[in-house]
């Protein structure tokens, strides 16, 4: 069953002519916060070797999807993001339906199922010696509201950086369980 859904979902994946690993990669890209979106967090999320990564982001970026810079924070590293076309190419992603599908499914109430698929991916990653990156704000790392009233309220001790609500709600390689 698991096959037959991966495959029906991704029947659509040709759409801009991105592949699967294109589409991933934009996917992780729209929801890693300014920490994580670099190379090597990428390979980290995908499972994948920093070769294919770049091969990845060099087609994206000539498809105008993707862009990255020097590091604002150390100048050595590289810093990805999405652009204006990646942004938009996003909203047609095939998986959306398959999440449509879920919500119609389950009445609009998929907790349970969000949470069963949550532990499966959880024993697949443990399983595969990958990592889990979750969310800033359930992270033990994270602090709510240290700033009050600022744009930047929240703060990460991890990497002593203020957050943004935006930033709090993006998933990041550094997060360690709360």
């Amino acid at each position: 069953m698991i096959s037959r859904l991966d495959r029906l979902a991704r029947s659509g994946v040709n759409v801009e002519g991105l592949n699967p690993a294109q589409w991933e990669a934009l996917r992780y890209l729209s929801r890693a916060n300014r920490f994580s979106r670099t190379p090597a967090a990428l390979a980290g999320y995908a499972g994948s070797t920093r070769g294919t990564i770049s091969q990845t982001l060099i087609a994206l970026e000539q498809k105008g999807l993707a862009s990255r810079q020097s590091s604002r924070r150390d100048g050595r590293s590289v810093e990805l993001a999405l652009t204006r076309r990646g942004e938009a190419v996003l909203r047609d992603d095939p998986l959306r339906r398959l999440a449509d599908d879920i919500a119609a499914a389950t009445g609009g109430d998929a907790g349970a199922l969000l949470a069963t698929l949550q532990d499966i991916l959880s024993s697949t990653i443990a399983r595969n010696g990958g990592r889990a990156f979750g969310v800033c704000r359930t992270c033990r790392h994270f602090r709510h509201n240290a700033k009050p009233g600022s744009a930047s309220p929240h703060h990460c001790n991890a990497l002593g950086e203020s957050l943004s609500d935006s930033d709090s709600g993006a998933i990041c390689q550094e997060h360690e369980p709360a």
